[in-house]
């Protein structure tokens, strides 16, 4: 087996460790050694960057996102000091990236299968944190997960401004249809999936039908403020634990207002803030049903002073903060 599994292609570049008393991020998190040999039992975290974006309906270079946040790294701390946590107590490792052809996106989307797969078999104990890449990837690392766990009931927690329900038909495996490739696919049920972010005018009404059709369920952001986003995360992550074995969260960095993500290609006014964003992901990851996450559709190349590749990677850094509080 080439490197940890052969899907797979070490991170472009790596940071050097550091035993810091008060470390960043980019000291703390850790890469395969040069030998392959790794003591997965010790592993809390395996993070896979997936660098493709030309299954994007729209020109995007999303393609350039897990480098982006790897570099934005050296700007955080592993301490978060609005819930007293510090993220070093984990052992989180940067798998690298997943093969990319350079044409051929039934290819790319194999190796996301084949890599998911692979990764559920060689280390299943740990949380597989994915960065994207377009919202495509998605469905196929799902698939991954399933093949890898035929048997598992698997739930769809989604943040998003859009459905990502496009005809599959018209479209093919695109960042517009993940989620009906997984429905359609009988990789996930309609009423596994739960929406938390569609607002405006930005999903056609014909969508909104087929949701209703497959009962799929969603809270727009309208109705999010009113309930309180802590409240619809709560009520989210319950009703899917009543169904699922286990919970993916996927987060489309266009779910945050295009002034708060103004790299997300599709984001739009009226999305969420990056407070209500970090509140809800620090939460789901403190929940043990929620299992695997991703963090999707941000293109560096438009970003203004870093701001949207950085709320990804506090976006990530929120997740982990969940995820120790389940430790304590």
């Amino acid at each position: 087996m080439n490197y940890p599994y052969p899907q797979l292609e070490r991170p472009s570049f790596k940071w050097n460790r550091s035993v810091n008393e008060d470390p960043k991020v980019h000291h703390w998190i850790r890469t395969v050694p040069e030998d392959g040999d790794m003591e997965w039992s010790d592993v809390d975290v395996t993070l896979l960057g997936v660098p493709l974006s030309r299954s994007s309906i729209s020109a995007s270079a999303a393609s350039e996102n897990p480098d982006a946040m790897r570099r934005a790294w050296k700007s955080f701390s592993t301490y978060n000091i609005d819930y007293d946590i510090d993220l070093s107590a984990l052992t989180v490792v940067d798998l690298g990236d997943t093969r990319q052809h350079v044409t051929d996106i039934e290819t790319c989307h194999r190796h996301i299968v084949e890599a998911m797969e692979t990764g559920r078999k060689v280390h299943p104990h740990t949380i597989p944190l994915t960065l994207g890449g377009d919202h495509s990837i998605t469905a196929m690392l799902i698939k991954g997960m399933k093949r890898a766990e035929p048997h598992k009931r698997i739930g769809l927690l989604q943040f998003d401004t859009h459905f990502d329900l496009r005809d599959l038909e018209t479209y093919g495996p695109a960042n517009g249809t993940p989620v009906r490739n997984l429905i359609e696919s009988g990789t996930v049920k309609g009423e596994d999936v739960y929406n938390i972010g569609l607002h405006g005018f930005f999903n056609a009404k014909s969508l909104k039908t087929y949701a209703d059709q497959v009962g799929l369920r969603y809270v727009t952001m309208r109705e999010a403020r009113k309930m309180g986003m802590e409240s619809v995360v709560n009520e989210a992550i319950k009703e899917l634990s009543k169904k699922v074995d286990m919970i993916y969260m996927t987060v489309d960095m266009d779910v945050l207002d295009m002034t708060q993500g103004p790299a997300a290609p599709a984001s739009t006014p009226g999305g969420m803030r990056t407070d209500e964003l970090f509140e809800a992901i620090t939460l789901a990851g403190s929940s043990p049903h929620v299992q695997a996450m991703d963090i999707v559709c941000l293109d560096p190349t438009k970003d203004v002073g870093d701001f949207t590749v950085k709320a990804a990677v506090h976006t990530m850094l929120s997740f982990l903060t969940g995820l120790s509080m389940r430790k304590t």
